[in-house]
Parts: C-alpha cells; sequence; structure tokens
C-alpha cells in the first residue's frame, strides 16, 4: 500500500523556514499583480520539501495543496531554472497556476528548483543532454528528475487523484518536453510552452547558423551559474550598456572575442558554450530534445507565439517529433499572435502598431488552455479541442485545422524580376542587353540594422516592425507584387530559394518577408517611447498608409548552405544556390495590399556581423572585416524567389 503522509504529517516534516525568510519574491507581471480578488493563501496551504532522486540529490519543491480536503485534486506542475520563490512556508505566490481561473478550480500546486539551482543540490546543465539508456541510479537526466519527483508525490502528498499535469514557458517548457519522455504513467497531461527545444536550430542561440547576438547577450549577461544553495538576489543583476543605442554598443565592441572580455568569468559559461560551439556539433545534437521526444503517454497541448522572438521553432520541432514518434494520445499545437510568452503576460490584442482585434489571451486562456487540463486531469467533459487550432494574422481570426500544415496548402513560389518586381510568375526569357542580376555591396562596418529606432536590446515590436527604413538603403534588395486582386493567405514554412554569388568567401543571406499596407490607408498610430521627449518637440507617428509589416525574416550563413555541421567556403563570383527555411506562419495578405520580399546580408545588432571571410568568427579580429559585391540572379536557370504554402482560391 503507497504511503500517504496528511496534511497534519506533512506540516510535521517541513523544512525550517526561517532561513528563507529574508528571501525576495520574484517580481509579478501586470497581468498576475493585477488578479488581486482571489485570496491564494485563503485557499491553499504551502509545504516545502526537498524531494530525493534516485542518485542522492534533493530538489527543493513548494507544494500549495488546496484547504478543501473533501475530495482529492490533480497535480500541476512546473520545473523552473528560474526560482520558485518566494521561499518560507508562510510566503506564498500571488496566483498558483496559469490563470487565476486555475486557482479557482482547484489543484494541487507544485514548483520545482531543477537540479543545481538556487535551493537544489546537484550540478546544473543548460538543455540538460538527455540519456536514453539508464543503467544506474547515476544516469540521471531531466526525464528521471522528472519521475522521480512524480513518484515521490504520489506517495507524499494526500488527496490527490493519482494524476499530474505539467506546463511550463520557454525553459520551463524544455522541462515539460524532457519530463513526458518515457513518462511516468501518473503523467496525463503535459503543455510546453515556447519550449527551447533546438538551441542551434533556430532557436534561442543560432538561426541559420547565424549567432542571435543581442538577445544571447542580454540573456547570459545575467542568467549565470551559481553555487548551491542560494537564494534569489534582492536586486536585478542587469548589465550596463552605459547607453540606449545597441546598434552603436555592439559596432563598438565589434568581435566576439572583445564581447566575450566583457562576461569573462567562469559563471558565464553559458555564454562561452553557445559563442565556441559555432557549429552543429554534439554539443548541440544532445541537447536536441526533440530527437528523443519518444514513449510521450500523456496527451500534449504544445503552444507558441508567431512573434516569438527566442523560440520560434521549438513549438513546430516538439509538435512534430511528438506525432512522428507517438501514436495513441492527443497531440495538440495552438499558434496565436504573441510574442514569447505573451498569452500569460499580454491581452494578446495588439504588438506595436498592429492589432489583432480581440484579447486572444483570455480566449485561449478559457477556451482552450482550462478545458485540455480539466479533461486530462479530472475528466471533465471533452474539450473538443482539433490537432491545430491557429490564429490567421492580417483577417484576425481562429482557424481549426486537423493537422498542421493543412493539407490543402499549395506550394507555389514568389520570383524575383527586374526592376523591384515580384510576381508568382517565373522569369520566361533573358533579355539582351539587360542585367540578369540585382547587386548591392554589404560593408560590415556599416551593417543594417534590424529597427529604425535606438534600443540597448531587442524589442518585442520589431517582429511586426515597419521596414520602410530598410528598403530605402542602398544595401537592401527589394521586390513587391502590384496590389493583390485577391486576399492571399500563406499557411506553413516560408522557404527562400536564391542563386547567388559574392566576392568574399562567406557572407549572410537574410531575408524577409512583408506585408505593404495601401497608401490609402489613413489611421495613424503612436511611435515608441515618447514619454522623455521635450514638449517642443512633435510626438512622432508612424503612418499605416505604406506601412510594411514584417512578416517573417532569418538569415542563413553562407558557408553553412549544405550543411550545418560542415561548413564550406563560397567561391568568389561562383553563382551558388542558397536554400532555407524560415518558421511557419498563417497570414493573410488582404486585398489591396502588396507582398515584398528584401534581401540583404546583415542585421545587425539582431545577428552577429560576418567577416564575409570564410573563418571562425569567434576568432575574427577587426581587419578581418571585408566589404563584399553580392549579386542575386533571376533568369530562368538561376531564378531567385520565395517558395510559399498558399491556401488555395488565393494566388494569381
Amino acid at each position: 500500500m503507497i504511503a500517504r503522509i496528511n496534511a497534519v504529517v506533512l506540516s510535521a516534516v517541513l523544512l525550517v523556514a526561517g532561513a528563507f525568510q529574508d528571501s525576495v519574491a520574484q517580481p509579478a507581471s501586470p497581468a498576475v499583480a493585477a488578479a488581486t480578488a482571489y485570496d491564494v493563501k485563503a485557499n491553499y496551504t504551502k509545504y516545502e520539501f526537498r524531494v530525493p532522486m534516485r542518485d542522492g540529490a534533493k530538489l527543493f519543491t513548494a507544494i500549495y495543496v488546496p484547504k478543501d480536503q473533501s475530495k482529492t485534486f490533480p497535480f500541476l506542475m512546473v520545473r523552473t531554472p528560474y526560482s520558485v520563490g518566494p521561499y518560507g512556508v508562510d510566503l506564498y505566490k500571488k496566483t498558483l497556476g496559469p490563470t487565476e481561473d486555475f486557482d479557482k478550480a482547484g489543484f494541487i500546486y507544485v514548483f520545482q528548483d531543477v537540479r543545481g539551482r538556487y535551493m537544489s543540490e546537484g550540478t546544473w546543465l543548460e538543455m540538460t543532454p538527455h540519456k536514453p539508456s539508464k543503467t544506474s541510479t547515476k544516469d540521471i537526466d531531466e526525464s528521471s528528475d522528472t519521475y522521480d519527483t512524480v513518484d515521490w508525490l504520489l506517495k507524499n502528498v494526500a488527496n490527490n487523484n493519482g494524476k499530474v499535469g505539467l506546463w511550463g514557458i520557454s525553459y520551463p517548457g524544455f522541462y515539460v518536453s524532457a519530463g513526458i519522455i518515457d513518462s511516468h504513467p501518473a503523467i496525463k497531461a503535459a503543455s510546453p510552452q515556447a519550449p527551447v527545444t533546438d538551441m542551434f536550430m533556430g532557436d534561442d542561440s543560432y538561426h541559420g547558423g547565424a549567432f542571435m547576438l543581442a538577445s544571447n547577450f542580454g540573456f547570459y549577461s545575467s542568467f549565470k551559474q551559481q553555487k548551491n544553495p542560494t537564494l534569489p538576489s534582492k536586486k536585478r543583476d542587469n548589465f550596463d550598456y552605459e547607453t540606449e543605442d545597441g546598434y552603436q554598443f555592439y559596432l563598438k565592441h565589434g568581435t566576439l572575442g572583445n564581447l566575450n572580455k566583457l562576461l569573462s568569468g567562469p559563471e558565464h559559461f553559458a555564454w562561452k558554450n553557445g559563442i565556441e560551439n559555432d557549429v552543429y556539433n554534439d554539443y548541440w545534437k544532445s541537447r536536441n530534445i526533440a530527437a528523443h521526444l519518444k514513449g510521450v503517454k500523456a496527451a500534449v497541448l504544445t503552444v507558441g507565439g508567431w512573434f516569438d522572438l527566442e523560440d520560434p521553432v521549438g513549438p513546430f520541432l516538439t509538435y512534430r517529433a511528438i506525432k512522428k514518434n507517438n501514436s495513441g494520445i492527443y497531440n495538440g499545437l495552438v499558434m496565436g499572435p504573441w510574442v514569447h510568452g505573451g498569452w500569460t503576460r499580454t491581452e494578446g490584442a495588439r504588438l506595436g502598431i498592429v492589432e489583432f482585434s480581440v484579447k486572444n489571451s483570455e480566449f485561449f486562456q478559457k477556451k482552450i488552455q482550462l478545458p485540455f487540463f480539466e479533461q486530462h486531469l479530472k475528466g471533465s467533459g471533452d474539450a473538443k479541442l482539433p490537432e491545430a487550432y491557429v490564429f490567421e494574422t492580417g483577417t484576425n481570426v481562429w482557424r481549426q485545422f486537423p493537422q498542421w500544415p493543412p493539407k490543402q496548402a499549395q506550394a507555389k513560389t514568389l520570383y524575383f524580376h527586374e526592376g523591384g518586381k515580384l510576381s508568382f510568375a517565373a522569369p520566361t526569357s533573358n533579355n539582351p542587353g539587360k542585367t540578369t542580376f540585382d547587386e548591392y555591396v554589404s560593408d560590415p562596418a556599416k551593417p543594417v540594422p534590424f529597427i529604425a529606432y535606438t534600443a540597448p536590446n531587442v524589442p518585442q515590436e520589431y517582429v511586426v516592425g515597419d521596414q520602410r527604413f530598410a528598403s530605402t538603403r542602398p544595401d537592401v534588395l527589394t521586390y513587391q507584387t502590384e496590389p493583390l486582386d485577391e486576399d492571399v493567405t500563406i499557411a506553413g514554412p516560408i522557404s527562400p530559394r536564391l542563386f547567388v554569388s559574392t566576392t568574399g568567401s562567406d557572407s549572410d543571406w537574410v531575408v524577409k518577408l512583408i506585408d505593404v499596407y495601401p497608401p490609402e490607408w489613413d489611421e495613424d498610430s503612436a511611435g515608441n517611447a515618447n514619454a522623455e521627449r521635450p514638449k517642443d518637440i512633435p510626438v512622432p507617428k508612424i503612418r499605416k498608409a505604406g506601412y510594411q509589416q514584417l512578416i517573417r525574416g532569418e538569415p542563413l550563413r553562407g558557408k553553412f548552405r549544405n550543411s550545418m555541421e560542415k561548413p564550406e567556403a563560397m567561391t568568389p563570383g561562383k553563382v551558388e544556390a542558397i536554400n532555407f527555411d524560415i518558421p511557419d506562419m498563417l497570414h493573410s495578405f488582404r486585398r489591396g495590399h502588396r507582398i515584398m520580399v528584401q534581401v540583404q546580408s546583415s542585421w545587425f545588432p539582431l545577428i552577429d556581423r560576418n567577416p564575409q571571410v570564410f573563418m571562425r568568427i569567434p576568432d575574427a579580429k577587426p581587419e578581418d572585416f571585408k566589404a563584399a559585391a553580392q549579386r542575386v540572379y533571376r533568369t530562368p536557370t538561376q531564378a531567385s524567389g520565395v517558395v510559399l504554402q498558399v491556401m488555395p482560391g488565393g494566388a494569381h
């Protein structure tokens, strides 16, 4: 018989809380701070434990148990590297579940500091590599730690119904994915949300082989290895850029080597590992959790945002891997009009000046997320969720599909033409005496910025930002269609297919897909960050008339055109194919709008600068950076363009 510890015994075996009384609660998001009606402390009792793992390490775990002892409840667990604070049995979180509705519905909430973080023992590894074969108690990973925790909870916490749910956003989303591999049979529902999945292949660290410079420096300058056990710092440890202009900050420091000097301590090992492992090697492969998503027994609801800066491909990799390797379970995908984790921190009604009509976060929370967990953890009816529940931008409606991408989407290519024209019609012939390519000079000393204004970091707005500033630069090629006669709806990956040459031996090829608003649009929206402007300077406006909204954009580092594992130099002057995929999107280009594609060779400091010389970029010196002439070809046999997955009835 399983031994259970009732509420009275639980309180007797609690950790002494006095050691934690001077800790500081984590700052609440605006959405959480506003939820003050429900009193968590009046309805839940908090306990703290050190839960033993199979290798002897003890993981700090906070448990909130409903005071209603008349019925049983399922567990809902978050495992995190970001602290389960506040610490101390008398200090409570303001909300426990994803929303206040969860708290009212009643779950046994479990929060655990993962191995080696804050109050948990052991050594923390970034994206802990999974071990498929476990032959001894020393073979541990996040799957085994989750299994051991679940087993302990079932045996030691009273009034549970024998069912466990997992959820988490971003890094905690990774721990959900890792926790359902060969999962404990009690885990019945899991929701990896914006899960970090494969950091080199399109998530946090590298996109197309290019290092995501500003985001990684901003994150790892404060996210460090810890001596543990340790309590959270009483103040945030933010890096001082000494400027609001990130473009000039990174240009001033020049090379990755110089930036390394700013983060030189051993506690910054994760930043250094990301820099040093600049190809898709065993370091990254061992951390690709999607490759191990097998033995999943739970219903899974993977959630992501179309405008996620950090983990745009993680949700798709997770959804597809689970579908490929696990049958007989519900495997759903939700994609909404959100930034990273925006479904919990924003209303989901707008981003920058782009509007999405309604409070889409509330719709997700009430109609999708809570019904999913209620169904699989409490048996509360059928949530009737499709396999793919996705938001269509442009028209601003939710769509349901039996799979993603939808089967009816058809591949159609938008081809580049002379004079900056873009069309679904392929080039038909070479015109004698006319150029068969478009050319620009890429100068690393003057890289193309990714935003038109100053910011020390990566503003979330950039993913829908106005690209008019870039379309006027001589080092950006711009192609656009005529105004559309009917809507064109794309659903799935976006795939640049370029024929290019360079005078260098390596170059970046950045491709951006853009929705151009009609010129007669008369609505204005306020610009960014105007609070500090002097009163005699008019507040700038961003006009929607002619607005060039970024829909998707990604780079491919030329040396990785054939393999992410074995980089190859480009031959100066040789025409070569550059083929890659940009993360999926569901968007309608409306009638009267234009579709635009921009091509450039820098995107700074979103990605690091390419010296345009074939070499290990982490070793580059200032003198290694060279200007290069870039050509993009557009002939019948070298027809550059972008392949879109178009829904029937749209393209012309």
